[in-house]
Protein backbone atom coordinates (compact mmCIF):
# COMPACT_ATOMS: atom_id res chain seq x y z
CA UNK A 1 0.00 0.00 0.00
CA UNK A 2 2.59 2.47 0.83
CA UNK A 3 4.43 1.63 -2.29
CA UNK A 4 1.57 2.72 -4.25
CA UNK A 5 0.87 5.52 -2.54
CA UNK A 6 4.36 6.83 -2.90
CA UNK A 7 4.45 6.46 -7.00
CA UNK A 8 5.38 9.22 -9.06
CA UNK A 9 4.77 9.81 -12.76
CA UNK A 10 6.53 12.46 -14.52
CA UNK A 11 5.33 13.04 -18.39
CA UNK A 12 7.01 15.33 -20.16
CA UNK A 13 6.35 17.07 -23.90
CA UNK A 14 10.35 17.63 -25.39
CA UNK A 15 10.98 19.31 -28.53
CA UNK A 16 14.78 19.61 -28.67
CA UNK A 17 15.77 17.21 -25.58
CA UNK A 18 15.68 19.93 -22.54
CA UNK A 19 12.22 18.74 -20.96
CA UNK A 20 13.21 15.44 -21.20
CA UNK A 21 16.36 15.99 -19.52
CA UNK A 22 14.37 17.82 -16.92
CA UNK A 23 12.05 15.10 -16.51
CA UNK A 24 14.78 12.38 -16.07
CA UNK A 25 16.87 14.85 -13.68
CA UNK A 26 13.05 14.77 -11.16
CA UNK A 27 13.07 11.29 -11.91
CA UNK A 28 16.24 10.54 -10.32
CA UNK A 29 15.69 13.07 -7.06
CA UNK A 30 12.35 10.92 -6.92
CA UNK A 31 14.34 7.10 -6.58
CA UNK A 32 16.75 9.28 -3.96
CA UNK A 33 13.47 9.37 -2.20
CA UNK A 34 12.50 6.18 -2.36
CA UNK A 35 9.36 6.87 -4.60
CA UNK A 36 8.56 4.31 -7.21
CA UNK A 37 8.99 6.30 -10.79
CA UNK A 38 8.05 6.52 -14.15
CA UNK A 39 9.40 8.91 -16.47
CA UNK A 40 7.93 9.14 -20.12
CA UNK A 41 6.93 11.24 -23.16
CA UNK A 42 3.22 11.98 -23.05
CA UNK A 43 1.91 10.27 -26.18
CA UNK A 44 3.54 7.47 -24.82
CA UNK A 45 1.22 7.64 -21.61
CA UNK A 46 -1.98 5.84 -22.40
CA UNK A 47 -3.89 9.41 -21.01
CA UNK A 48 -7.35 7.15 -19.75
CA UNK A 49 -4.68 5.81 -16.57
CA UNK A 50 -4.93 9.98 -15.78
CA UNK A 51 -7.56 9.84 -13.79
CA UNK A 52 -6.32 7.00 -11.36
CA UNK A 53 -2.62 8.82 -11.12
CA UNK A 54 -2.65 10.16 -7.75
CA UNK A 55 0.76 11.94 -9.23
CA UNK A 56 2.07 13.20 -11.48
CA UNK A 57 4.51 16.00 -13.05
CA UNK A 58 4.34 17.45 -16.07
CA UNK A 59 7.28 18.63 -17.81
CA UNK A 60 6.91 20.84 -20.99
CA UNK A 61 8.51 23.08 -23.81
CA UNK A 62 6.48 25.94 -25.66
CA UNK A 63 7.62 25.31 -29.29
CA UNK A 64 6.89 27.86 -32.41
CA UNK A 65 4.58 30.05 -31.91
CA UNK A 66 3.43 28.68 -28.87
CA UNK A 67 2.78 24.78 -30.27
CA UNK A 68 3.10 21.67 -27.66
CA UNK A 69 6.81 19.50 -29.25
CA UNK A 70 5.58 17.11 -31.24
CA UNK A 71 5.62 13.84 -28.75
CA UNK A 72 2.82 15.64 -26.85
CA UNK A 73 0.42 17.03 -29.43
CA UNK A 74 -1.96 13.35 -29.16
CA UNK A 75 -1.95 14.43 -25.38
CA UNK A 76 -3.09 18.30 -26.08
CA UNK A 77 -5.17 17.36 -28.62
CA UNK A 78 -7.26 15.25 -25.98
CA UNK A 79 -6.54 17.25 -22.75
CA UNK A 80 -8.48 20.23 -24.65
CA UNK A 81 -11.43 18.30 -25.39
CA UNK A 82 -14.65 20.46 -24.09
CA UNK A 83 -16.37 17.11 -23.41
CA UNK A 84 -14.57 16.29 -20.74
CA UNK A 85 -15.97 15.77 -17.47
CA UNK A 86 -14.98 18.80 -14.96
CA UNK A 87 -14.61 16.71 -11.82
CA UNK A 88 -12.32 14.02 -14.30
CA UNK A 89 -9.16 14.80 -12.12
CA UNK A 90 -10.24 15.24 -9.22
CA UNK A 91 -8.48 12.36 -7.55
CA UNK A 92 -5.24 14.01 -9.28
CA UNK A 93 -1.81 15.64 -7.23
CA UNK A 94 -0.09 17.41 -9.84
CA UNK A 95 2.15 19.84 -10.57
CA UNK A 96 3.47 21.45 -14.11
CA UNK A 97 7.03 23.01 -14.43
CA UNK A 98 7.20 24.98 -18.25
CA UNK A 99 10.08 25.53 -20.81
CA UNK A 100 9.98 28.66 -22.71
CA UNK A 101 12.11 31.29 -24.54
CA UNK A 102 10.63 34.85 -23.29
CA UNK A 103 12.09 36.45 -26.49
CA UNK A 104 9.17 34.81 -28.32
CA UNK A 105 5.33 35.80 -28.34
CA UNK A 106 3.85 32.98 -26.42
CA UNK A 107 6.10 32.53 -23.80
CA UNK A 108 5.70 29.27 -22.17
CA UNK A 109 2.24 28.97 -23.43
CA UNK A 110 1.73 25.38 -23.27
CA UNK A 111 2.96 25.47 -19.52
CA UNK A 112 0.65 27.86 -18.52
CA UNK A 113 -2.43 26.81 -20.26
CA UNK A 114 -1.93 23.14 -19.19
CA UNK A 115 -1.76 23.91 -15.27
CA UNK A 116 -5.08 26.01 -15.99
CA UNK A 117 -6.82 22.89 -17.63
CA UNK A 118 -5.49 20.83 -15.40
CA UNK A 119 -7.43 22.87 -12.36
CA UNK A 120 -10.28 22.83 -14.74
CA UNK A 121 -10.46 19.25 -14.93
CA UNK A 122 -10.88 19.19 -10.85
CA UNK A 123 -6.84 18.57 -10.42
CA UNK A 124 -5.14 19.89 -7.43
CA UNK A 125 -1.84 21.10 -7.65
CA UNK A 126 1.13 21.07 -5.43
CA UNK A 127 2.78 24.39 -6.26
CA UNK A 128 2.13 27.18 -8.45
CA UNK A 129 3.45 26.26 -12.34
CA UNK A 130 7.18 26.34 -13.01
CA UNK A 131 8.25 28.69 -15.79
CA UNK A 132 11.63 28.37 -17.12
CA UNK A 133 13.42 31.02 -19.65
CA UNK A 134 15.68 30.17 -21.92
CA UNK A 135 17.12 33.74 -21.87
CA UNK A 136 17.75 34.11 -18.27
CA UNK A 137 21.54 34.33 -18.23
CA UNK A 138 22.34 30.90 -15.94
CA UNK A 139 19.73 29.67 -18.29
CA UNK A 140 16.46 27.64 -17.69
CA UNK A 141 17.78 25.80 -14.63
CA UNK A 142 17.59 29.61 -12.91
CA UNK A 143 13.83 28.93 -12.39
CA UNK A 144 13.86 25.26 -12.11
CA UNK A 145 16.03 24.80 -9.34
CA UNK A 146 14.21 27.06 -7.01
CA UNK A 147 11.08 25.22 -8.15
CA UNK A 148 12.14 21.73 -7.70
CA UNK A 149 13.56 22.66 -4.22
CA UNK A 150 9.63 23.70 -3.42
CA UNK A 151 8.55 20.75 -5.06
CA UNK A 152 10.72 18.22 -3.04
CA UNK A 153 9.63 20.01 -0.28
CA UNK A 154 5.74 19.76 -0.35
CA UNK A 155 6.22 16.58 -1.71
CA UNK A 156 8.38 15.01 1.59
CA UNK A 157 5.73 16.61 3.34
CA UNK A 158 2.82 14.94 1.68
CA UNK A 159 4.38 11.96 1.40
CA UNK A 160 7.09 11.35 4.23
CA UNK A 161 10.07 8.43 4.59
CA UNK A 162 9.03 5.10 6.33
CA UNK A 163 11.11 4.49 9.66
CA UNK A 164 14.50 3.76 9.58
CA UNK A 165 14.65 5.79 5.60
CA UNK A 166 17.35 8.39 4.30
CA UNK A 167 17.15 10.71 1.41
CA UNK A 168 20.05 8.94 -0.95
CA UNK A 169 22.57 11.05 -0.58
CA UNK A 170 23.86 13.22 -3.34
CA UNK A 171 27.29 11.64 -3.18
CA UNK A 172 26.39 8.40 -3.80
CA UNK A 173 26.01 7.23 -7.43
CA UNK A 174 22.91 5.64 -8.65
CA UNK A 175 22.78 2.26 -10.67
CA UNK A 176 22.79 2.87 -14.21
CA UNK A 177 19.71 2.61 -16.63
CA UNK A 178 20.44 -1.04 -17.32
CA UNK A 179 22.89 -3.54 -16.81
CA UNK A 180 25.00 -5.11 -20.23
CA UNK A 181 25.90 -8.50 -20.72
CA UNK A 182 28.55 -9.37 -23.36
CA UNK A 183 28.04 -11.82 -25.73
CA UNK A 184 29.47 -13.67 -28.59
CA UNK A 185 29.69 -12.39 -31.85
CA UNK A 186 25.85 -13.22 -33.40
CA UNK A 187 26.43 -16.20 -35.93
CA UNK A 188 23.43 -14.03 -38.07
CA UNK A 189 24.84 -11.05 -38.99
CA UNK A 190 21.99 -7.90 -38.54
CA UNK A 191 19.17 -8.29 -41.21
CA UNK A 192 19.57 -5.31 -44.02
CA UNK A 193 16.40 -3.88 -43.73
CA UNK A 194 16.65 -2.68 -47.63
CA UNK A 195 15.81 -6.42 -48.44
CA UNK A 196 13.64 -7.59 -45.16
CA UNK A 197 10.96 -5.24 -44.82
CA UNK A 198 7.28 -6.38 -44.78
CA UNK A 199 4.90 -4.59 -46.93
CA UNK A 200 1.29 -4.19 -46.62
CA UNK A 201 -0.15 -3.56 -43.37
CA UNK A 202 3.15 -2.58 -41.58
CA UNK A 203 3.12 0.42 -39.69
CA UNK A 204 6.74 2.17 -40.01
CA UNK A 205 8.18 4.62 -37.65
CA UNK A 206 11.44 4.99 -35.64
CA UNK A 207 11.29 1.48 -34.62
CA UNK A 208 10.72 0.29 -37.87
CA UNK A 209 11.96 2.94 -40.45
CA UNK A 210 11.17 2.14 -44.44
CA UNK A 211 14.26 1.99 -46.22
CA UNK A 212 14.01 4.41 -49.07
CA UNK A 213 16.21 4.27 -52.02
CA UNK A 214 18.00 7.40 -52.82
CA UNK A 215 17.17 8.74 -56.37
CA UNK A 216 18.61 11.97 -56.22
CA UNK A 217 20.93 14.33 -54.33
CA UNK A 218 21.82 17.20 -56.14
CA UNK A 219 23.32 20.68 -54.87
CA UNK A 220 20.28 23.39 -55.72
CA UNK A 221 22.73 26.52 -54.58
CA UNK A 222 25.41 28.27 -56.60
CA UNK A 223 28.91 26.89 -56.35
CA UNK A 224 30.01 29.73 -54.49
CA UNK A 225 27.02 30.19 -52.55
CA UNK A 226 27.86 30.39 -48.72
CA UNK A 227 25.69 27.65 -48.06
CA UNK A 228 25.03 23.58 -49.93
CA UNK A 229 21.40 23.21 -49.75
CA UNK A 230 19.79 19.68 -51.93
CA UNK A 231 16.94 18.61 -53.36
CA UNK A 232 16.58 14.94 -52.66
CA UNK A 233 14.24 12.59 -53.98
CA UNK A 234 13.64 9.39 -52.69
CA UNK A 235 11.86 6.49 -54.01
CA UNK A 236 8.64 4.99 -51.73
CA UNK A 237 7.74 1.75 -53.65
CA UNK A 238 6.66 -0.67 -51.48
CA UNK A 239 6.23 1.59 -48.60
CA UNK A 240 2.42 2.01 -48.80
CA UNK A 241 2.89 5.72 -47.43
CA UNK A 242 0.20 8.37 -47.74
CA UNK A 243 0.61 12.00 -46.80
CA UNK A 244 -0.86 14.91 -47.20
CA UNK A 245 0.69 18.29 -47.82
CA UNK A 246 2.20 20.24 -45.11
CA UNK A 247 3.22 16.52 -43.88
CA UNK A 248 6.45 15.74 -42.33
CA UNK A 249 9.23 13.06 -43.38
CA UNK A 250 11.45 12.02 -40.41
CA UNK A 251 14.77 10.57 -41.35
CA UNK A 252 16.89 9.03 -38.97
CA UNK A 253 20.41 9.61 -39.53
CA UNK A 254 23.81 8.21 -38.43
CA UNK A 255 27.33 9.64 -36.80
CA UNK A 256 29.78 10.82 -38.86
CA UNK A 257 32.83 7.63 -39.16
CA UNK A 258 35.57 9.97 -37.84
CA UNK A 259 33.54 10.96 -35.40
CA UNK A 260 32.86 7.38 -34.52
CA UNK A 261 36.34 5.91 -34.67
CA UNK A 262 37.68 9.41 -32.48
CA UNK A 263 34.70 8.08 -29.56
CA UNK A 264 35.94 4.52 -29.60
CA UNK A 265 39.17 5.49 -28.87
CA UNK A 266 38.50 7.91 -26.85
CA UNK A 267 37.02 5.14 -24.13
CA UNK A 268 39.36 2.67 -24.87
CA UNK A 269 35.81 0.57 -26.41
CA UNK A 270 36.19 -3.01 -28.61
CA UNK A 271 34.22 -2.31 -31.81
CA UNK A 272 33.74 -5.50 -32.70
CA UNK A 273 32.47 -6.65 -28.79
CA UNK A 274 28.55 -7.58 -28.78
CA UNK A 275 26.05 -7.07 -26.06
CA UNK A 276 22.72 -7.47 -24.46
CA UNK A 277 20.92 -4.28 -22.25
CA UNK A 278 19.03 -5.45 -19.58
CA UNK A 279 16.74 -3.91 -17.55
CA UNK A 280 18.83 -2.77 -13.97
CA UNK A 281 14.88 -1.41 -12.85
CA UNK A 282 11.62 -2.13 -13.36
CA UNK A 283 10.25 1.63 -14.01
CA UNK A 284 12.86 1.73 -16.98
CA UNK A 285 12.14 0.04 -20.47
CA UNK A 286 14.91 -0.85 -22.38
CA UNK A 287 15.42 1.22 -25.43
CA UNK A 288 12.53 -0.02 -28.28
CA UNK A 289 15.33 1.42 -31.38
CA UNK A 290 18.51 -0.71 -30.04
CA UNK A 291 18.62 -4.36 -31.57
CA UNK A 292 19.28 -6.98 -29.39
CA UNK A 293 22.51 -8.36 -29.40
CA UNK A 294 23.88 -4.93 -30.31
CA UNK A 295 27.58 -4.23 -31.47
CA UNK A 296 29.56 -1.49 -29.74
CA UNK A 297 30.05 -0.16 -33.51
CA UNK A 298 26.90 0.05 -34.10
CA UNK A 299 25.39 1.65 -31.02
CA UNK A 300 28.62 4.23 -31.53
CA UNK A 301 27.52 4.62 -35.17
CA UNK A 302 23.67 4.59 -35.53
CA UNK A 303 21.96 5.29 -31.45
CA UNK A 304 24.26 7.87 -29.12
CA UNK A 305 24.36 11.56 -29.91
CA UNK A 306 27.82 11.83 -29.69
CA UNK A 307 28.00 15.01 -32.07
CA UNK A 308 25.37 16.59 -29.67
CA UNK A 309 26.03 19.15 -26.98
CA UNK A 310 26.02 18.14 -23.17
CA UNK A 311 23.39 19.35 -20.97
CA UNK A 312 24.24 19.65 -17.26
CA UNK A 313 23.85 15.95 -15.98
CA UNK A 314 26.47 14.88 -18.38
CA UNK A 315 29.03 16.41 -16.49
CA UNK A 316 27.03 15.32 -13.09
CA UNK A 317 27.64 11.98 -13.92
CA UNK A 318 31.41 12.32 -15.23
CA UNK A 319 32.15 13.92 -11.76
CA UNK A 320 31.48 10.62 -10.30
CA UNK A 321 33.96 8.43 -12.60
CA UNK A 322 36.74 11.32 -12.50
CA UNK A 323 40.20 10.36 -10.69
CA UNK A 324 41.56 13.80 -11.41
CA UNK A 325 40.99 16.18 -8.99
CA UNK A 326 41.24 19.48 -11.61
CA UNK A 327 38.46 17.32 -13.84
CA UNK A 328 36.83 16.66 -10.86
CA UNK A 329 36.38 20.17 -9.98
CA UNK A 330 35.79 21.52 -13.36
CA UNK A 331 32.85 19.00 -13.60
CA UNK A 332 30.99 19.84 -10.32
CA UNK A 333 31.37 23.37 -11.32
CA UNK A 334 29.96 22.80 -14.63
CA UNK A 335 27.07 20.29 -12.92
CA UNK A 336 25.82 23.31 -10.29
CA UNK A 337 23.58 25.91 -10.71
CA UNK A 338 26.40 28.63 -10.38
CA UNK A 339 28.25 27.12 -12.23
CA UNK A 340 26.27 27.54 -15.39
CA UNK A 341 27.56 30.53 -17.47
CA UNK A 342 31.06 28.87 -17.56
CA UNK A 343 29.32 25.72 -18.49
CA UNK A 344 27.19 27.74 -21.36
CA UNK A 345 30.35 29.57 -22.11
CA UNK A 346 32.66 26.04 -22.58
CA UNK A 347 29.78 24.28 -24.63
CA UNK A 348 26.32 25.58 -25.81
CA UNK A 349 28.03 29.42 -26.97
CA UNK A 350 31.15 27.37 -28.64
CA UNK A 351 28.82 24.02 -30.05
CA UNK A 352 31.43 21.86 -28.46
CA UNK A 353 30.45 18.10 -29.02
CA UNK A 354 30.11 15.14 -26.14
CA UNK A 355 32.87 14.09 -28.14
CA UNK A 356 35.17 16.86 -28.00
CA UNK A 357 34.20 17.38 -24.29
CA UNK A 358 35.76 13.56 -23.96
CA UNK A 359 38.86 14.30 -25.54
CA UNK A 360 39.22 17.18 -23.36
CA UNK A 361 38.86 15.47 -20.02
CA UNK A 362 40.90 12.83 -21.28
CA UNK A 363 41.83 11.34 -18.03
CA UNK A 364 38.26 10.55 -17.20
CA UNK A 365 37.01 9.37 -20.35
CA UNK A 366 38.78 5.94 -20.09
CA UNK A 367 37.10 5.50 -16.52
CA UNK A 368 33.92 5.60 -17.44
CA UNK A 369 31.98 2.26 -17.30
CA UNK A 370 30.30 1.16 -20.40
CA UNK A 371 27.09 0.45 -18.64
CA UNK A 372 26.86 4.17 -17.95
CA UNK A 373 26.63 5.12 -21.77
CA UNK A 374 23.48 4.50 -21.84
CA UNK A 375 22.84 7.35 -18.52
CA UNK A 376 25.38 9.90 -20.59
CA UNK A 377 24.74 10.25 -23.78
CA UNK A 378 21.13 10.52 -25.46
CA UNK A 379 19.90 8.59 -28.29
CA UNK A 380 20.52 9.73 -31.83
CA UNK A 381 17.38 11.76 -32.76
CA UNK A 382 15.48 12.01 -35.92
CA UNK A 383 15.52 14.95 -37.86
CA UNK A 384 12.34 15.89 -39.59
CA UNK A 385 11.88 17.19 -43.06
CA UNK A 386 9.00 19.58 -44.23
CA UNK A 387 7.80 17.34 -47.86
CA UNK A 388 8.58 19.69 -50.92
CA UNK A 389 5.90 17.39 -53.09
CA UNK A 390 2.54 16.24 -53.81
CA UNK A 391 1.38 12.32 -54.05
CA UNK A 392 -1.13 13.48 -56.19
CA UNK A 393 1.92 14.77 -58.46
CA UNK A 394 3.90 11.44 -58.35
CA UNK A 395 2.51 8.78 -56.44
CA UNK A 396 5.90 6.65 -55.52
CA UNK A 397 8.19 9.63 -54.73
CA UNK A 398 9.19 11.75 -51.96
CA UNK A 399 10.99 15.48 -52.27
CA UNK A 400 12.97 17.12 -49.67
CA UNK A 401 14.91 19.84 -49.02
CA UNK A 402 18.17 20.06 -47.38
CA UNK A 403 20.23 22.49 -45.84
CA UNK A 404 23.84 21.20 -44.78
CA UNK A 405 24.59 22.67 -41.48
CA UNK A 406 28.17 23.74 -41.25
CA UNK A 407 29.37 26.59 -39.81
CA UNK A 408 32.63 28.58 -37.84
CA UNK A 409 32.95 28.87 -33.89
CA UNK A 410 36.20 29.63 -32.24
CA UNK A 411 36.75 25.90 -31.87
CA UNK A 412 39.09 24.64 -34.86
CA UNK A 413 36.92 22.24 -36.21
CA UNK A 414 33.61 23.72 -37.94
CA UNK A 415 30.43 22.83 -36.83
CA UNK A 416 28.19 20.23 -38.92
CA UNK A 417 25.09 18.92 -38.62
CA UNK A 418 24.74 15.31 -38.26
CA UNK A 419 21.53 14.23 -40.28
CA UNK A 420 22.04 17.01 -43.28
CA UNK A 421 26.36 16.02 -43.69
CA UNK A 422 25.34 12.70 -43.75
CA UNK A 423 23.13 13.13 -46.20
CA UNK A 424 25.41 15.18 -48.25
CA UNK A 425 27.76 12.23 -48.58
CA UNK A 426 25.25 9.84 -49.82
CA UNK A 427 25.44 9.57 -53.63
CA UNK A 428 23.48 8.20 -55.84
CA UNK A 429 25.15 7.94 -58.94
CA UNK A 430 28.08 6.54 -57.04
CA UNK A 431 25.80 3.79 -55.65
CA UNK A 432 22.72 3.45 -56.93
CA UNK A 433 21.74 1.21 -53.66
CA UNK A 434 21.80 4.01 -51.20
CA UNK A 435 18.79 4.00 -48.77
CA UNK A 436 17.89 6.13 -46.40
CA UNK A 437 15.71 5.32 -42.89
CA UNK A 438 12.39 6.91 -43.15
CA UNK A 439 8.83 7.31 -42.06
CA UNK A 440 6.31 10.09 -42.20
CA UNK A 441 4.70 12.10 -39.45
CA UNK A 442 1.79 14.52 -39.39
CA UNK A 443 2.35 17.84 -40.40
CA UNK A 444 0.88 21.13 -38.57
CA UNK A 445 -0.16 22.30 -41.88
CA UNK A 446 -3.68 22.20 -43.03
CA UNK A 447 -4.94 23.04 -46.34
CA UNK A 448 -8.48 25.25 -47.06
CA UNK A 449 -11.81 23.00 -46.41
CA UNK A 450 -12.86 24.30 -50.37
CA UNK A 451 -10.34 24.48 -53.20
CA UNK A 452 -11.65 27.74 -54.30
CA UNK A 453 -10.23 29.39 -51.08
CA UNK A 454 -7.10 31.21 -51.99
CA UNK A 455 -4.09 30.92 -49.80
CA UNK A 456 -1.05 33.62 -48.94
CA UNK A 457 2.14 31.25 -48.50
CA UNK A 458 5.52 32.88 -47.11
CA UNK A 459 8.90 30.53 -47.01
CA UNK A 460 12.05 32.05 -47.13
CA UNK A 461 14.38 30.03 -47.66
CA UNK A 462 14.12 25.96 -47.41
CA UNK A 463 10.89 27.02 -46.22
CA UNK A 464 9.21 27.13 -49.22
CA UNK A 465 9.71 22.68 -48.96
CA UNK A 466 5.99 22.75 -47.42
CA UNK A 467 4.66 25.30 -50.02
CA UNK A 468 5.86 23.75 -52.85
CA UNK A 469 3.66 20.48 -52.25
CA UNK A 470 0.85 22.93 -51.47
CA UNK A 471 0.89 24.53 -54.95
CA UNK A 472 2.10 21.05 -56.80
CA UNK A 473 -1.95 19.63 -54.86
CA UNK A 474 -3.27 22.64 -55.84
CA UNK A 475 -1.92 23.28 -59.69
CA UNK A 476 -2.18 19.45 -60.32
CA UNK A 477 -6.04 19.58 -60.04
CA UNK A 478 -5.77 23.09 -62.00
CA UNK A 479 -6.50 24.93 -58.38
CA UNK A 480 -5.45 28.75 -58.56
CA UNK A 481 -5.35 31.17 -56.11
CA UNK A 482 -1.86 30.51 -55.13
CA UNK A 483 0.10 33.48 -53.80
CA UNK A 484 3.62 33.03 -52.90
CA UNK A 485 5.93 35.12 -50.91
CA UNK A 486 9.69 33.98 -51.38
CA UNK A 487 12.91 35.31 -49.69
CA UNK A 488 17.00 34.53 -50.09
CA UNK A 489 19.52 35.93 -50.54
CA UNK A 490 20.04 35.93 -54.09
CA UNK A 491 18.12 35.63 -57.19
CA UNK A 492 21.31 33.79 -58.80
CA UNK A 493 22.04 31.87 -56.08
CA UNK A 494 19.68 30.39 -53.98
CA UNK A 495 16.16 30.64 -55.55
CA UNK A 496 14.32 27.36 -55.41
CA UNK A 497 12.58 26.15 -57.89
CA UNK A 498 12.08 29.10 -60.02
CA UNK A 499 11.72 27.31 -63.19
CA UNK A 500 8.63 25.86 -61.67
CA UNK A 501 6.90 28.87 -60.76
CA UNK A 502 7.87 30.34 -64.08
CA UNK A 503 5.88 27.89 -65.61
CA UNK A 504 3.02 28.27 -63.63
CA UNK A 505 2.57 31.77 -63.62
CA UNK A 506 2.21 31.79 -66.96
CA UNK A 507 -0.46 29.48 -66.76
CA UNK A 508 -2.08 32.04 -64.20
CA UNK A 509 -1.94 28.95 -61.35
CA UNK A 510 0.43 30.99 -59.19
CA UNK A 511 1.86 34.12 -57.97
CA UNK A 512 5.24 35.11 -56.94
CA UNK A 513 6.57 38.11 -54.74
CA UNK A 514 10.39 37.86 -54.30
CA UNK A 515 12.57 39.35 -51.91
CA UNK A 516 16.05 38.77 -52.96
CA UNK A 517 17.76 40.47 -49.21
CA UNK A 518 21.82 40.57 -50.98
CA UNK A 519 20.74 42.01 -54.65
CA UNK A 520 20.65 45.55 -53.39
CA UNK A 521 22.00 47.58 -51.13
CA UNK A 522 19.34 47.87 -48.68
CA UNK A 523 18.20 44.61 -47.20
CA UNK A 524 14.83 43.41 -48.15
CA UNK A 525 12.92 40.46 -46.45
CA UNK A 526 9.49 38.85 -46.92
CA UNK A 527 7.72 41.51 -44.56
CA UNK A 528 8.79 44.55 -46.42
CA UNK A 529 7.11 42.66 -49.71
CA UNK A 530 4.14 41.74 -48.04
CA UNK A 531 3.58 45.38 -46.49
CA UNK A 532 3.97 46.34 -50.67
CA UNK A 533 1.27 44.18 -51.02
CA UNK A 534 -0.78 45.16 -48.16
CA UNK A 535 -3.81 46.17 -50.83
CA UNK A 536 -3.95 42.35 -52.09
CA UNK A 537 -2.86 40.86 -48.93
CA UNK A 538 -5.86 42.51 -47.09
CA UNK A 539 -8.61 41.79 -50.43
CA UNK A 540 -7.58 38.13 -50.18
CA UNK A 541 -7.65 37.95 -46.19
CA UNK A 542 -11.13 40.33 -45.79
CA UNK A 543 -13.44 39.12 -48.72
CA UNK A 544 -12.20 35.78 -50.26
CA UNK A 545 -11.37 34.35 -46.84
CA UNK A 546 -8.02 33.60 -47.96
CA UNK A 547 -5.79 31.24 -45.24
CA UNK A 548 -2.25 32.42 -44.46
CA UNK A 549 0.97 30.42 -44.07
CA UNK A 550 4.12 30.83 -42.34
CA UNK A 551 6.97 28.54 -42.69
CA UNK A 552 10.76 28.92 -41.88
CA UNK A 553 13.29 29.79 -39.17
CA UNK A 554 11.91 30.44 -35.90
CA UNK A 555 14.77 33.13 -34.91
CA UNK A 556 12.72 36.39 -35.95
CA UNK A 557 10.71 35.66 -39.48
CA UNK A 558 7.62 34.58 -38.01
CA UNK A 559 7.36 37.08 -35.41
CA UNK A 560 8.39 40.15 -37.84
CA UNK A 561 5.59 38.77 -40.90
CA UNK A 562 3.06 38.14 -37.71
CA UNK A 563 4.10 42.26 -37.08
CA UNK A 564 3.62 43.18 -40.88
CA UNK A 565 0.52 41.03 -41.25
CA UNK A 566 -0.70 43.60 -38.35
CA UNK A 567 0.26 46.02 -39.79
CA UNK A 568 -1.57 45.96 -42.68
CA UNK A 569 -4.68 44.94 -40.81
CA UNK A 570 -4.47 48.11 -39.03
CA UNK A 571 -3.85 50.38 -41.97
CA UNK A 572 -6.06 48.66 -44.58
CA UNK A 573 -9.21 48.62 -41.86
CA UNK A 574 -8.34 51.75 -40.36
CA UNK A 575 -8.45 50.19 -36.43
CA UNK A 576 -6.20 50.26 -33.75
CA UNK A 577 -3.22 48.06 -33.07
CA UNK A 578 -5.49 45.68 -29.75
CA UNK A 579 -7.81 45.36 -32.76
CA UNK A 580 -5.63 44.23 -35.49
CA UNK A 581 -3.91 41.63 -33.18
CA UNK A 582 -7.41 40.18 -32.41
CA UNK A 583 -8.39 39.60 -35.76
CA UNK A 584 -4.90 37.69 -36.19
CA UNK A 585 -5.96 35.72 -32.93
CA UNK A 586 -9.16 34.70 -34.84
CA UNK A 587 -7.53 33.67 -38.01
CA UNK A 588 -4.97 31.45 -35.84
CA UNK A 589 -8.18 29.90 -33.71
CA UNK A 590 -10.01 29.46 -37.02
CA UNK A 591 -6.66 27.84 -38.92
CA UNK A 592 -6.23 30.59 -41.25
CA UNK A 593 -3.27 31.61 -39.68
CA UNK A 594 -1.18 29.16 -39.39
CA UNK A 595 2.85 28.83 -38.61
CA UNK A 596 5.47 26.13 -38.91
CA UNK A 597 8.76 27.28 -37.69
CA UNK A 598 11.85 25.23 -36.65
CA UNK A 599 15.19 26.97 -34.82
Amino acid sequence: MIEKRRFLCILYGSQYGTAQEVAERIGREAKRRHFSTRVLPLDKYKITNLIEQPLVVFVCSTTGQGDPPDNMKMFWRFILKRNLPLDSLENVQFAVLGLGDSSYQKYNFIGKKLFRRLEQLGGSSLLPVGLADEQHELGPDAAIDPWLTKFWARLMYLYPLEPGQTIVSNDILLPSKYSVEYVNSPEVEIINHHTSTKHGEEVFDQTNPFWAKLLVNQRVTAADHFQDVRFVKLDLHGSDFNYSPGDILMIQPENHADSVQEFIESLGLDPDKYFILKQNDPDIPLPSTLPQPCSIYNLVKKYLDIDGIPRRYFFELLSYFAEDEMEKEKFEEFSSTAGQIERYDYCNKVRRTTLEVLQDFRHTAPNIPFEYIFDLIPPLQPRAFSIASSQKVSETEIDILVAVVKYKTKLVKPRRGVCSNWIAIQDPKADPETFLPVWIKLGSFILPPKPEIPIIMVGPGTGIAPFRSFIQERTSQKIGGNYLFFGCRSEKKDYFFQKEWGKLEKLNLLKVFTAFSRDQEDKIYVQHILKKQRVLVWDLLKNQGAYFYISGNANQMPDNVRDAVKEIVQEEAEVSEEEANEYINMLERTKRFQVEAWY
